[in-house]
């Protein structure tokens, strides 16, 4: 049996609490709802104690004769108050302890601290791209003061310099918090980063002939708590008090890492990280950050097209899909293949599993994806919902087995039809010529590629920030994507295009619900019994083990 956890009592603004120990004081003041500023200080890296904003006033238990603790008439210890402020960052709750977050001594060390702060930061928060989001802005309004005693000139530093390829750094806004520091140290194990000279002189850099290239140097910017770091990729794109954010997921590889969309009129200006301690703690990696950059390009794949002679004419969604049914009605079961995508939500991957069964082939498969894991968030695995597909049926253990198979059925002429959803059949070994000699080829995708070019029929789908539904990490975890965005022109959502492909060759009548296909899902798979898609929630539900790939959470 494990040993019980040991509780101690703390009294916060008069109030006593019980905390586990081992809680830090700044931890303790927020479990009581006792709000602590601070600068340095993140719950997931060290505390160094070098900000000093996180000031409160501390006491221990006074100590009788006998050396043990005075009980007052409410029963508990009295305090013997320390007569200066102290750090709650750095250290733990004890028994008996007393804090004060709001004596007139620790409102006045806090205004010493933001004047101090401030002494050398510029005045530019009108243009400074953290403006909106930043602790310095909000707590010199809240416990700073409105003027200034110092009349010196500033200090300059170095202002708009590129750290690395996707950080720039204004120098002159830095508090020298160091978090950036500790981050690159203790989460991204490259410690690249560091403060020289000294004094009020005292400026961040990169090491000597070192960048920040890392592939999670963007978290540095997420958690600098100032205008200092900024990402090269949004700087002075948009204002962010204008965004709209949307919780979803990262579709970049199997981690499924949280995340926040932040959109502004159909478009998407940057995705950050959302804490989960079960799948990313409080970070992701670069790649996966910037990778909805396709999403808002002109070339995305707007309006249905059918081929008409050597070249693709734009149609009406009923004409193409009427089309599509006529063409697949044309072959035999076995001279047509179907070829999902580990990118599909779950609702699409059982439709699509409903589409094999409707056309009865048995010629259908994933294309895996894979790539370098690091040991930090980022998976081998580049498909986002492998797990997904193996739990529907859509593909066995190992996804990729059937498609030398249909390959060479294509080469042969055996396979005269393919149903491409969300993936370039060139990735496996086609040419481009060879698609084209196919009688048919219903292909579903956001952008153009060989495979799109070589279609019978072009049916345009959605991004992975335009459609509602769930997926199945490495981990195990299901979670769920949400609509940021809405696709462009008369673009459809995946699962939409699925259904009426299997109306067209069924004629039986489909869902219209996207809770209802999870429903149907739900039903039928044991693992999701008594789920529905809202239930899910924003963190997720663990439904099956972890796999021994699955990175370590950081």
């Amino acid at each position: 049996m494990s040993e019980p956890t040991q509780l101690f009592n703390v009294q916060i603004d008069g109030v006593w609490h019980q905390f586990k120990k081992g809680t830090r004081v700044i931890e303790a003041c927020a479990q009581a709802g006792k709000f602590v500023p601070h600068y340095c200080y993140h719950p997931k890296l060290s505390s160094p104690g070098n900000c000093r904003m996180c000031l409160i006033e501390m006491g221990m238990p006074k100590l009788g004769p006998d050396r043990k603790p005075e009980i007052g008439a409410d029963g508990k210890p009295v305090i013997n108050w320390i007569p200066r402020a102290q750090i709650s960052c750095a250290q733990d709750v004890a028994e008996g302890m007393g804090i004060r977050t709001d004596s007139p001594m620790v409102k006045e060390c806090r205004n010493g601290v933001m004047e101090f702060l401030l002494i050398n930061h510029p005045l530019d928060c009108p243009i400074c791209d953290q403006a909106g989001e930043c602790q310095l802005q909000e707590y010199s309004v809240e416990f700073g003061t409105a003027g200034s005693r110092f009349l010196e000139d500033k200090v300059k530093k170095p202002k708009r310099v590129e750290l690395g390829p996707r950080v720039t750094l204004d120098d002159e806004r830095c508090i020298l918090c160091s978090r950036c520091i500790r981050f690159m140290r203790e989460i991204a194990h490259d410690d690249v980063l560091g403060f020289v000279s000294r004094g009020s002189h005292t400026y961040l850099t990169a090491h000597p002939n070192r960048l920040l290239d890392s592939n999670y140097s963007l978290n540095t910017v997420d958690i600098c708590p100032v205008g200092a770091l900024t990402s090269t990729d949004f700087r002075f794109k948009m204002r962010v008090w204008f965004l709209k954010e949307t919780k979803s997921i990262c579709t970049s590889c199997a981690t499924g890492c949280n995340t926040i969309i932040g959109t502004r009129q159909n478009q998407i200006f940057r995705q950050t990280p959302r804490e989960n301690d079960a799948v990313n703690s409080a970070w992701m990696c670069d790649y996966g950050r910037l990778n909805f950059h396709s999403v808002n390009s002109t070339d995305r794949l707007k309006t249905p097209r059918v081929r008409e002679g050597q070249g693709l004419v734009d149609t009406t969604w009923n004409k193409a899909l009427v089309k599509s049914g006529e063409e697949l009605k044309q072959f035999s079961k076995d001279e047509i293949a179907v070829i999902a995508s580990g990118k599909m939500t779950n609702e699409e991957l059982w439709l699509a599993k409903d589409l094999v069964a409707s056309i009865g082939t048995s010629r259908h498969d994933i294309i895996p994806r894979t790539g370098e894991a690091d040991d930090i968030l980022m998976s081998t695995d580049r498909n986002p919902n492998i797990l997904g597909a193996q739990l529907i049926g859509l593909t066995g253990e190992k996804p990729g087995l059937g498609l030398e198979d249909i390959a060479e059925g294509v080469r042969s002429g055996a396979i005269k039809a393919i149903v491409a959803l969300g993936e370039d059949l060139t990735q496996f070994g086609l040419t481009a010529d060879e698609l084209r000699k196919l009688a048919s080829l219903i292909v579903m995708d956001i952008l153009p590629n060989d495979t799109t070019r070589s279609a019978t029929v072009l049916l345009p789908s959605s991004a992975f920030s335009e459609k509602r539904g769930s997926m199945i990490n490495i981990k195990g975890r299901l979670q769920r994507l949400n609509r940021a965005t809405q696709p462009p022109g008369l673009a459809r959502d995946d699962w939409e295009i699925i259904r009426d492909l299997i109306q067209q060759l069924t004629g039986s009548d489909g869902i219209y619900l996207i809770e209802d296909v999870f429903k149907q899902m739900a039903e039928s798979i044991s693992e999701m019994n008594a789920l529905s898609l809202s239930r899910i929630g924003d963190k997720g539900v663990q439904l099956v083990e972890e796999t021994e790939e699955a990175p370590a959470a950081v």
